[in-house]
């Protein structure tokens, strides 16, 4: 019966569509690509009133195929990709994109400059009005393009300059490309979002031509706007900028505050350490503290001898002084049940005597005074440098020896 055809005709497709995604998964492009042939020619002889939608599953299938078989060829892909954009207006212009970031991927970049044009001059009713975000999407990647021609032009004119030469065309053509790199780059950095690269890109155009006051309103508002998602890179591209251009530490602080709120792991916390212990302000150098504490509570510290440096460099002057001792008690009452472990070990001290001595000093001297003479850490490298002569173990195992009573302290 006409039911009964209509249902074995369905099972049969949701069968094959399972066989090309185990092929996938497999990595067997040519069985998953022989399937889809299947696939398609099945969705040809289907009579059915029911509109099935597949154009965006065979467009995605094909496109992961056609990049990973071996015997695919830029022509296939170029005419796989044609075909999609035919089969489906709503998603036309992803599929310009899409086919922009194969075409970019394999060097072709006046190939993709010349899609992402057919693409933004493209118009088809009211889809122009509904896809309007990935036709911003569009002119924001000529955009970036119309960036890369500029940053080579400008190349060429930085070594024409160096050798006394003036090339007035090249001149030109780099200021058409700032131009139209400028006006879709600012457009997109508008939008709330996470727009790194462009937003990278505009603020370098911005700061060449010495526009200083708009790229540095540009990073404000990335960074501080709350319509735009939380985003550590825009804090440390304004932390950068304003380095660059000899803000106060306090701006520079400012910028480091927040981003120590939300990657308190970043590799700039050992910049912001290095900045608060040297304030005269007593709360900033207490942040300070925190902040190299909590960078060390990350496996990717572990082996930073800048960080461990930093930190025992602070704890020795709190230890000296004998004040602020409850600093360190603050600090170290959260860690004290799992940091010996994950720091202190004996074999850890082996390891890092070996590889580094420079970092197993460091620790040492942090795991003596947060734990006492008697840490196996501090035991074991104290006793490795001092049978190695080496003058700065030895005056390390003095300086334990000697503030032992701090551990007491510091361990209530």
């Amino acid at each position: 019966s006409s039911r009964e055809h209509k249902l074995n005709f369905k099972k049969s497709k949701e069968v094959c569509l399972s066989y090309i995604q185990d092929a996938m998964l497999q990595k067997q492009w040519k069985r998953a690509a022989e399937f889809l042939t299947f696939y398609v020619e099945s969705l040809e002889k289907d009579y059915s009133t029911q509109y099935m939608g597949p154009s965006e599953m065979i467009w995605r299938i094909g496109t992961e195929i056609l990049c990973h078989h071996s015997h695919s060829s830029m022509k296939e892909f170029n005419s796989f990709i044609e075909q999609m954009k035919t089969l489906g207006v709503k998603r036309y212009l992803k599929v310009c994109l899409e086919h922009t970031f194969h075409l970019l991927c394999n060097g072709l970049i006046d190939e993709a400059y010349q899609n992402l044009s057919l693409a933004e001059s493209w118009r088809f009713g009211e889809q122009t009005v509904i896809q309007d975000k990935e036709m911003k999407l569009i002119q924001a990647y000529k955009g970036l393009l119309d960036y890369y021609s500029w940053s080579k032009q400008k190349n060429i004119l930085l070594e024409h300059d160096q050798d006394g030469f003036e090339d007035l065309s090249v001149e030109q053509e780099m200021h058409s490309c700032f131009r139209k790199a400028a006006v879709n780059l600012k457009e997109i950095i508008k939008i709330p979002g996470v727009w790194d690269l462009f937003v990278k890109c505009y603020v370098d155009l911005l700061e060449f031509y010495g526009d200083h006051d708009e790229a540095r309103q540009v990073l404000n508002e990335y960074a501080y706007n709350s319509k735009f998602p939380a985003n550590p890179n825009a804090h440390v591209y304004l932390y950068h900028f304003l380095k660059r251009h000899g803000e106060s530490k306090k701006s520079l602080i400012s910028a480091l505050k927040i981003l120590h709120d939300i990657v308190p792991s970043h590799e700039l916390m050992i910049d912001f350490n290095t900045m608060l212990q040297k304030s005269r302000k007593r709360k900033k150098r207490r942040l300070g503290l925190e902040v190299i504490f909590a960078g060390l509570d990350y496996a990717g510290w572990k082996e930073n001898v800048k960080a461990w440096s930093c930190l025992a460099r602070q704890v020795k002057q709190i230890v000296i002084s004998e004040k602020h001792l409850d600093w360190i008690k603050q600090e170290w009452s959260s860690r004290k049940d799992w940091w010996p472990a994950f720091h202190f070990s004996r074999y850890l001290a082996k390891r890092n005597w070996q590889e580094n001595e420079s970092l197993s000093h460091e620790k040492a001297l942090v795991a003596g005074i947060l734990l006492g003479k008697d840490c196996k850490y501090f035991k074991y490298v104290s006793h490795q440098g001092c049978k190695a002569q080496v003058k700065r173990f030895r005056i390390l195992k003095k300086f334990v020896n000697k503030h032992n009573p701090v551990y007491l302290r510091i361990c209530g």
